[in-house]
């Protein structure tokens, strides 16, 4: 009987070295890379033509650029290949200007760029400015001959539709010179012509597509659902041969994003297999549309689950509840968050702060923020603006100068949140003085935003005329916004003469907007002039504009009702109709007469008057968190 052969129980440490080098390039470990670098050195391969550019890419892959970069320098006469990795190092921690310096300087040592260099190059293109530079590579490439490889002109035809309607021209210019062409080519090419809105081109090539791949299917679908052409979109899915989690989670964001949740969530039931990024397009879809019970059964189902958030989950799930005013889900997040180990980055503390001060609780937004040991500018502007908004001028100015005093630099956003603490608080001179700061002291350019806010503040000052002119020195033209603004100035202040040449603007901006001749009614019944008043009536009547009716909203134990001028969609509507009726009998027991703008009472009209008071939506409102007996628990939204 043979003995059996035993394994050595030692291994090289030659033999280990060399086969941690194979892999080197993938080493994302900062502390295993130096070890391994020292090593390397102590070995006298750091000059080695195979192992610098591994080095290289694994300096790059742990965002070490600088260590990178001394690599390359120790290497006396580099190679193409050296080059090409680090252009490509260049590009993958974005930074575009240093991967064409390396390219120019490769050139300027008489070496020639390969197949591979162009591909790299190109991914440092994107955004209609890169066009140029695009065009430019792709005159090298034209003058080297590289066409030959189809990886080379599909990164030209992804970089050309990363630029705008100019370049996917560029880009059907060359796919149609193109010989030999693969799906990355076609699908590419598509792609393009969807980031510009042109679905009926991109339909064309994909129905003429020889050959597709799940890529070319979910690129059309991806088109269709950011369009909110969600029947075109259903259609295709239905075709899919092979659908990938891409596909389902592409079709829930549509519908959710077109309002439609309960188809959203009939194709998330569906799904075969959902992930993190499925769970958080529900979540944050029925977040957005103020469903709260939904989103917080949900989002219970993925604790239940075990499912792992990440910053970009949290992230979106509290800028949904911003959006809709949905604070219980946002306080949920946040109360769940702090139970876990979730180690809280910048960003995620950010959308927090965001989520609370849009929700109108500073107290709140102002722990977040107190609390946070790592602040950027946008934490700052945040705080800024939610303080402004919330009447809080004296601290967002405050906050300011203590911004100032840690170092931080104001932006454009700053000084938004900053002339609106200004208006919002009535502080008009010191608004003037930030206003005319910003470019002369911190080389901020004023945008047509900060008009607006100078404008806004201004008017409700009652400077008039001041706002006016300041209108007219705007470098830009002013939209509908800033009109409006001016005009909402007009009518708390009464000045008819100008609310009308505001309105002539306006009307030749928005000739279909009735909220404008509602306030210039408004402005006419203020000063009795009750001829001009019915004028404007008349107009809006042959124009067929209607004035919308207004809506306010409460989130209520966890869900968040809506009530709008004649509702009778709330399913308590007659019960809180029949309280409104009971308080419009005492209030006529009690002498109560109605005033309506302008100052006239209608003591002759009791049911008009009762119709008019009863149709308020605020009125609706409030008699439902009234109603209801939880008042306590309530959020106005």
């Amino acid at each position: 009987m043979s003995t059996p052969i035993r394994a050595p129980t030692w291994v090289s440490k030659r033999r280990l070295f060399e086969e941690k080098l194979i892999d080197l390039q993938k080493c994302s470990n900062i502390n295993q890379l130096k070890q391994m670098h020292a090593q390397i050195f102590k070995a006298n391969l750091h000059q080695d033509p195979f192992v610098a550019p591994k080095l290289i890419a694994a300096f790059s892959l742990c965002r070490q650029m600088n260590l990178a970069i001394n690599t390359f320098n120790q290497i006396e006469e580099p190679n193409v290949h050296l080059y090409n990795t680090l252009i490509r190092a260049h590009v993958n921690n974005f930074q575009p200007s240093q991967a064409l310096s390396t390219f120019l300087e490769m050139q300027s040592r008489g070496l020639y760029p390969d197949n591979f260099t162009y591909p790299f190059l190109l991914k440092a293109c994107s955004g209609q400015s890169s066009l140029k530079l695009v065009q430019m590579l792709h005159t090298h490439v034209e003058k080297f001959g590289l066409y030959s490889d189809v990886f080379v002109p599909n990164s030209l035809i992804d970089s050309y539709s990363k630029c705008g309607s100019h370049g996917v021209n560029a880009a059907k210019k060359l796919f149609s010179a193109m010989e030999g062409r693969d799906v990355v080519s076609w699908n590419s090419m598509i792609g393009g012509l969807v980031k510009v809105g042109d679905l009926t081109e991109a339909r064309q090539f994909f129905d003429e597509m020889p050959e597709r791949d799940t890529v070319s299917w979910n690129t059309m679908l991806d088109g269709y659902s950011k369009a909110g052409d969600m029947n075109n979109a259903f259609e295709l899915f239905k075709e899919m041969p092979g659908r990938n989690i891409v596909s389902w989670s592409t079709m829930v964001s549509g519908y959710s994003k077109a309002g439609d949740m309960d188809m959203a969530r009939l194709l998330f039931d569906k799904m075969p297999v959902k992930n993190l990024v499925s769970w958080t397009i529900i979540v944050s879809g029925y977040a957005e549309k103020g469903l709260a019970k939904e989103a917080i059964d949900l989002y219970n189902q993925m604790e239940e689950y075990r499912i792992n958030f990440d910053d970009g989950t949290i992230i979106s799930i509290l800028s949904a509840c911003a959006e809709s005013g949905l604070i219980g889900l946002g306080k949920r997040v946040h109360s769940s968050l702090g139970k876990t180990s979730f180690i809280y980055s910048t960003q995620v503390l950010n959308a927090l702060l965001d989520m609370y001060a849009k929700c109108g609780n500073m107290g709140k937004a102002l722990g977040v923020f107190n609390g946070m040991t790592k602040r950027d500018i946008v934490s700052w502007n945040i705080i800024i603006q939610g303080l402004a908004m919330h009447g809080y001028g004296d601290k967002a100015l405050h906050l300011f100068s203590t911004m100032k005093e840690e170092g931080f630099k104001p932006d454009r956003v700053t000084f938004v949140g900053v002339l609106c603490a200004c208006t919002h608080a009535g502080f008009i001179d010191e608004g003037l003085h930030y206003f005319h700061a910003m470019e002369k002291d911190y080389g901020v350019t004023p945008q047509i935003e900060h008009y607006g806010c100078m404008i806004d503040l201004l008017g409700r000052g009652g400077r008039l005329k001041e706002a006016f002119r300041l209108l007219h020195c705007m470098p830009m033209e002013p939209n509908e916004i800033i009109w409006g603004t001016l005009l909402g100035a007009c009518r708390m202040h009464n000045d008819v003469g100008l609310a009308e040449e505001v309105l002539n603007q306006l009307v030749k901006l928005e000739p279909s907007e009735p909220g404008n001749y509602s306030i210039i009614s408004n402005i006419y019944a203020a000063a009795k002039d009750w001829d001009s008043v019915a004028n404007v009536r008349v107009r809006m009547k042959n124009t067929g504009i209607q004035k919308p009716s207004g809506a306010s909203a409460i989130e209520l134990d966890d869900e968040v009702h809506e009530f709008t001028v004649f509702d009778r969609t709330h399913p308590k509507s007659d019960k809180i109709y029949d309280m409104i009726s009971e308080l419009g009998l005492h209030l006529q027991q009690a002498g109560y007469i109605q005033k309506v703008k302008g100052g006239r009472s209608k003591e002759e009209n009791v049911p008009a008057r009762k119709a008019t008071f009863s149709m308020y939506q605020n009125g609706l409102r409030r008699l439902y968190i009234f109603h209801s007996t939880v008042q306590s628990h309530c959020t106005v939204l």
